[in-house]
């Protein structure tokens, strides 16, 4: 079988009719979204768990895979705040040998869903889990960031999970230092001002380059040393940028079926969450643009970044909401601009690395919150409360999930009770109807014209309206059980059944022989051709017998009528 691959990059296409002046947009798009993209790089890849060098090379490499082999005219690459708590609490369990490999195994995956043409899939995700797992990572975020930006002195490691997390810095609040909690708060104000002053200019540099310099000052003249910075903590960045610093931490040699076997999950997890994140980044930029990306040449561009930038020390890879925005609001309107945005982080990386060791822990932690604040989407779990309560249930579900256990379990569970409330829904929605005495042929359509159809005695007619799936084959089941033990012919009207499942194969298939049992027929009315082709596959039209399924109910009542008359 001949396997047809979607797999058409846009930057290809795009190039055919590259002029000047589209170079021109894309060149200052992509200065303005690297520049934008620097603090956010560092300050994810420190939440993460990881140095802000590998940071950065996340965004480097995979931002520039991502453009080059993507299926959007204007995604931007990189690691985001949706990665955060996946990221550090693998390498928490598993350590960092354990990310490379998930993420690897991610980004096979990602590739798969795309050589399989699953991107269309990815995009039935039900919106309240999107919204629950989002707002669940802001909260978790915002959590992890409360000892940077208040600048606390907690003795050993912060408790990892949520609740004991909180009962810490509680037990800490006296130990706030007032100069990182003054600059964090600081920080906070600038970004949420600056966008009223200039939309150019990204709130969270200015911040940065601000507190930066206010810290350097406090610590040289006022005798503050209080602040911790980026070199405070990772002394080796000092140094600068190194050939080593691309040098992967594991050997593969080390892996077993066990190891992997037990991140395929978390695996899973990184992979269905950057294919969520990535459709949807590129869905919003469409609906800006007026472009309509490829959502399967994304979902392998995005599954080939994560396999190579794991070799180089670097994390997920996945769209990026905000900075794909910030393309498209500065011009960007090709690849060409992503490709650019990670040049530009490539000689900041190799010429102004040992700058960033003065960047103050709190500035970036105040960032990080600004962050999850955007990322909350707290209008819009205020809009859905008006929506049906099971997909309320859903949505804080999935966020309380989210936040107290992990991500992964939050999405299986998620998912579970969406299925079972959407097959409880289609279920409810699904009509058994009994009819005795006669049918109206204009009911249930636009005729105006009523033409009825008389039943002979021993003649009953059930017409299911919706799919006869196993939810409903036990509902219909049901109904049989209180017939009518005289009736003779049994006339079932499937003219509005789309699709039949096995389940509802094997109900049918017991009610015949059944029926057959007590000495009474069945017939079928209005079978469809989909559904007249599943019966015929499962012999249902051999059991039943040919003659037995009609097109229509005419057809059917006249058969009926024959069978009770002989």
């Amino acid at each position: 079988m001949k396997l047809n691959l979607d797999f058409k990059p846009k930057l290809f296409t795009m190039l055919a009719n590259y002029s000047r002046k589209t170079f021109v947009n894309d060149l200052i798009a992509g200065v303005i979204v690297g520049i934008v993209a620097l603090p956010l790089a560092i300050a994810f890849g420190i939440a993460s768990g990881v140095t802000p060098v590998q940071g950065l090379i996340t965004a480097i490499v995979g931002g520039f895979i991502v453009s080059l082999l993507g299926g959007s005219n204007v995604q931007i690459g990189g690691p985001t705040g949706a990665f955060i708590v996946i990221v550090a609490g693998v390498i928490a369990n598993h350590g960092m040998s354990g990310l490379i490999i998930a993420t690897i195994m991610a980004g096979i995956m990602l590739v798969l869903m795309g050589v399989f043409k699953l991107g269309v899939v990815i995009k039935f995700i039900p919106y309240p889990i999107v919204i629950g797992f989002t707002a669940g990572i802001a909260l978790t975020i915002f959590t992890t960031q409360i000892k940077d930006l208040t600048g606390m002195t907690i003795e050993g490691a912060v408790p990892a999970d949520f609740i004991s997390k909180w009962g810490c810095y509680i037990q800490n609040i006296g130990s706030i230092d007032p100069w990182a909690l003054g600059i964090g708060l600081v920080t906070i104000v600038i970004i949420a001002l600056t966008p009223k002053i200039s939309n150019k200019i990204p709130g969270s540099l200015v911040a940065i380059i601000l507190m930066t310099i206010v810290s350097i000052c406090l610590t040289k003249w006022a005798g503050v040393t209080s602040i911790e910075t980026i070199g405070g903590r990772f002394p080796a960045i000092a140094e600068g940028f190194s050939m080593a610093d691309l040098k992967p931490q594991i050997s593969f040699s080390n892996i077993t079926i066990d190891t992997l076997s037990s991140l395929i999950p978390v695996a899973l997890t990184i992979a269905i969450l950057g294919a969520i994140e990535s459709l949807l980044s590129a869905t919003v930029a469409d609906g800006v643009t007026g472009d309509r990306h490829s959502a399967n040449t994304e979902l392998i561009g995005q599954g080939l970044a994560n396999i190579v930038v794991p070799f180089i020390g670097g994390i997920p890879v996945t769209g990026a909401i905000a900075r794909t925005m910030t393309n498209i609001n500065n011009g960007g309107k090709t690849p060409v601009a992503g490709l650019i945005h990670a040049l530009v982080l490539l000689l900041i990386l190799l010429f102004l690395t040992p700058l960033i060791v003065h960047i103050p822990m709190a500035c970036l932690a105040g960032v990080l919150v600004v962050v999850s604040y955007n990322m909350s989407g707290w209008r819009t779990i205020r809009s859905l409360m008006s929506a049906p309560k099971s997909d309320i249930l859903v949505l804080f579900t999935t966020m309380i999930l989210t936040v107290v256990f992990d991500l992964t379990i939050a999405i299986e569970v998620g998912l579970l009770m969406a299925v079972i409330l959407f097959m409880k829904r289609l279920m409810e929605t699904t009509k058994i109807s009994v009819v005795t005495d006669e049918i109206d042929l204009a009911k249930g359509t636009d005729n105006s014209h009523h033409e009825l159809l008389n039943l002979a005695e021993g003649i009953e007619v059930y017409e299911i309206e919706g799919p006869y799936f196993f939810g409903v084959a036990t509902k219909f089941d049901d109904v049989m059980r209180n017939l009518d033990k005289k009736s003779r012919v049994r006339i079932i009207r499937m003219r509005r059944v789309p699709f039949i499942d096995s389940t509802g194969l094997h109900n049918l298939e017991t009610l015949i022989e059944s029926s057959r049992s007590q000495g009474i027929e069945i017939i079928l009315s209005g079978v469809g051709s989909s559904v007249r082709t599943t019966l015929e596959h499962a012999s249902i039209d051999k059991l039943i017998g040919k003659d037995n399924i009609c097109s229509n109910i005419q057809i059917a009542v006249e058969r009926a009528n024959t069978i009770v008359t002989q």
